[in-house]
């Protein structure tokens, strides 16, 4: 199983300067869907080192950093609203530095029924803050349901 040094997964400012606690990478995750939930890119953005990389889409510009991941997310969840999180049960790779899990997202996207699944690919610096997520995506009108081994 996986398990680091990292800040607390809810995205929140640790107590002292420099505090850290050990979470697993389903924390990490935990935290990741609930300030999506949230819609907190403050939250969000304290999983992430300073210099990391949120690529959204192959093609595209990565945002860099918190300040990116930031603005990322402000940008994204403006319009999503009674968002629902599911995170599979994530894959990790042997050094513990990296990992892959499925998401599952069911939300109002602009007052539309919307469910937008995919996967992310994971990289974490010492203390377990992630450096870089990679993420590929459909989306898809209606409300949907996963199939049965979603998320193995």
């Amino acid at each position: 199983m996986f398990s680091a040094t990292v800040r607390p997964p809810t995205g929140r400012a640790s107590q002292r300067r420099g505090e850290t606690a050990i979470v697993t990478v389903q924390e990490w995750l935990a935290g990741y869907a609930r300030a999506w939930e949230d819609k907190d890119a403050a939250a969000a953005a304290a999983l992430f080192t300073e210099g990391s990389r949120y690529i959204d889409q192959p093609f595209g510009e990565a945002y860099s950093g918190r300040e990116g991941v930031s603005e990322y997310w402000s940008g994204v969840t403006a319009t999503q609203e009674q968002v629902a999180v599911r995170i599979g049960e994530p894959v990790t790779a042997a050094d513990q530095r990296r990992a892959a899990a499925e998401f599952w997202v069911t939300m109002l996207n602009g007052g539309a029924e919307v469910t937008l699944t995919g996967i992310l690919f994971l990289r974490f610096d010492a203390e377990g803050l992630c450096e870089e997520l990679r993420e590929a995506w459909h989306f898809s009108e209606g409300l949907l349901e996963p199939g049965e081994t979603w998320g193995t």
